[in-house]
């Protein structure tokens, strides 16, 4: 049998679309034929959704008490949320945020120990669980700190569109503060690392957009471009890393020039995300770069004004698995070809010998 990667899916926000979009997605037989799915959340919670989207009811479940006892062949669910959980759909709330940072935890937990391959976060509503306590900015960030990772960039993608982004869930007015030469220097690393162990691309070309409407217009609109992002970019190159710009984002996207690059580095938030959204919104993925372990999520929300309804597309979901599944076998391959043990440094964790159990 083919080797088919552990993913742990996260439930998100348990009055959200999360599990409406995993249900959906792997009614569909040939992602059981790809993964090894295994969910973390609450079966009963599943099961008030499979009523609420009936034409899931037909997959198959198996509850367990680890992930070193997942099947393939069927949905596993790890029962780490309380069967209590109220259930609102559409409401937020802070048991629901409450279970979706338990629900976190425990697939983070199993990912450190070796027991899965990579990680699928369903949405959680920002300001609901920092009302309960959760003192980051979001998933990238947690996982940041979780496995020491130091830095992460925020990688927005499909497969002919990727947008990085400098700063990640920053107020408009701090971000100018922000951005010097050497954090960009440093995401541009990120970028360039991932593009080719990642997604096997083997000299990446980078877009740098500008900060400024016009990339500064030669300083009149600003100085950032000629002072920081111009500097970074060369730095970048002494570095073999091809990266060019700073481009106007307007006409950059205006005129379709991401798709002559590999990827585009954006300097802010909404900068890359709106142009990311308009042209891939319904298949994109957020994937977690810079990372010693593989992280993607739908690039959606909550979606609190559908919750329940069955109205939740489940394609970013979708992607987001095959991207993640996609990712394990790219650095699998490029750490075999480039095992120089000395030069690899990511976080491996306890050495796990695991046998998915017969169908």
């Amino acid at each position: 049998m083919a080797h088919r990667f552990v993913v742990g899916i996260t439930q998100g926000d348990s009055n959200g679309v999360g599990y409406e979009v995993i249900l959906k997605t792997l009614s569909d037989s040939r992602m059981l034929d790809m993964c090894v799915p295994i969910l973390y959340g609450s079966s009963r919670t599943l099961g008030l959704y499979r009523k609420m989207v009936p034409e899931t009811e037909q997959i198959s479940t198996n509850v367990i008490n680890s992930a070193a006892d997942a099947r393939g062949k069927r949905l596993n669910i790890i029962n780490c949320v309380s069967d209590q959980l109220p259930v609102e759909p559409g409401q937020p709330t802070e048991a629901g945020a409450k279970a979706a940072l338990q629900s976190l935890d425990a697939a983070v937990k199993d990912l450190k120990e070796g027991l899965i391959d990579a990680i699928v976060t369903a949405p959680i509503n920002k300001h609901t669980v920092a009302a309960v306590g959760f003192p980051y900015k979001g998933h990238t960030e947690y996982l940041i700190d979780q496995f020491e990772a130091g830095e992460g960039l925020m990688f927005l993608c499909t497969d002919n569109l990727k947008i990085g982004l400098v700063t990640n869930h920053e107020p408009l007015a701090k971000v100018a503060e922000l951005i010097d030469k050497d954090l960009i220097v440093r995401k541009l690393r990120l970028m360039h690392n991932s593009l080719k162990r990642d997604f096997a691309i083997s000299m990446p070309k980078i877009a740098v957009l500008g900060l400024n409407p016009h990339a500064g217009d030669g300083g009149s609109l600003g100085m950032e471009e000629i002072e920081i992002t111009i500097p970074a970019i060369e730095q970048a190159n002494a570095e073999n890393i091809l990266a060019f710009g700073p481009y106007s984002p307007d006409g950059f996207f205006g005129s379709h020039m991401q798709y002559k690059f590999d990827a585009v580095l954006a300097m802010y938030h909404d900068q890359g995300l709106i142009p990311f959204k308009v042209l891939a919104f319904d298949k994109g993925v957020n994937f977690s770069a810079g990372l010693p372990i593989v992280r993607t999520s739908p690039d959606h929300g909550t979606g609190y004004d559908i919750a329940g309804k069955n109205m939740a597309n489940p394609a970013s979901l979708t992607s987001a698995i095959y991207m993640a599944i996609d990712i394990c076998k790219n650095r699998m391959e490029y750490d075999e070809l480039n095992a120089n043990p000395l030069e690899i440094k990511h976080f491996e964790g306890p050495k796990k010998e695991r046998t998915i159990l017969p169908e």
